[in-house]
């Protein structure tokens, strides 16, 4: 068990990240204030906030990579990368539409998009965080069961952003756009379904070895 001291100050910095989850989410990174924050968070001083992290980027990289599950499952891409693709495929599916799961950090994705496109620095922070690294992730594991023989041989950046594009459409229409349809499709049918179409346009079939 790690000493009080280490546990308390731990205590406080997952305070923190709760307080700037819900600011970020209601204001957006860029109208964001440290006092927002320190209010949010129940802690005394705005000030306090630099104890704990570097600045305000750091502070909401700390959000994302903590409070998005995608984010989480990227944290162990190394056990992923031994893990077969579909399942791999699946969790990172699951774990991306788990996100509209709790309103907090859809509001979060809803505003930050928004933010992003009108903002550049905004877009480098998020991107750098989050869409950088997803990508980054599927290309590097798509391209090692492609050297495998597992899937054909294809462009493995581009065959990345098909298999995750399809959830970032998923949320949109449903969540941006409301379309009815989109609103009655599950998560849980929609990683099923996306999975099957990749695989059956990617895998290598016996006859093609």
């Amino acid at each position: 068990m790690p000493p009080r001291d280490d546990r308390d100050f731990e205590d406080k910095r997952q305070q923190i990240i709760d307080g700037a989850l819900q600011v970020f989410a209601s204001k957006g990174f860029e109208k964001a204030t440290n006092k927002d924050i320190a209010t949010a968070s129940g802690i005394g001083s705005p000030g306090l906030i630099y104890h704990y992290f570097k600045d305000k980027s750091n502070l909401f990289q700390q959000v994302l990579e903590q409070r998005l599950p995608l984010m989480q499952l990227l944290s162990h891409s190394e056990e992923l990368m031994t893990k077969p693709i579909e399942d791999v495929l699946t969790l990172f599916g699951h774990a991306f539409l788990r996100m509209a799961e709790n309103p907090t950090s859809l509001a979060l994705f809803k505003l930050i998009m928004g933010e992003a496109i009108r903002q550049p620095h905004v877009a480098e922070i998020v991107n750098r965080i989050g869409p950088s690294r997803s990508v980054a992730f599927l290309s590097s594991y798509l391209e090692q069961q492609m050297a495998a023989g597992v899937l054909k041989p294809m462009n493995p950046n581009a065959a990345a952003r098909c298999f995750a594009g399809s959830f970032v459409a998923y949320l949109l229409t449903r969540e941006v756009f409301m379309q009815p349809d989109a609103q009655q499709l599950s998560a849980e049918v929609m990683v099923e379904t996306a999975v099957k179409v990749f695989l059956q346009g990617t895998l290598v079939a016996p006859t093609d070895e």
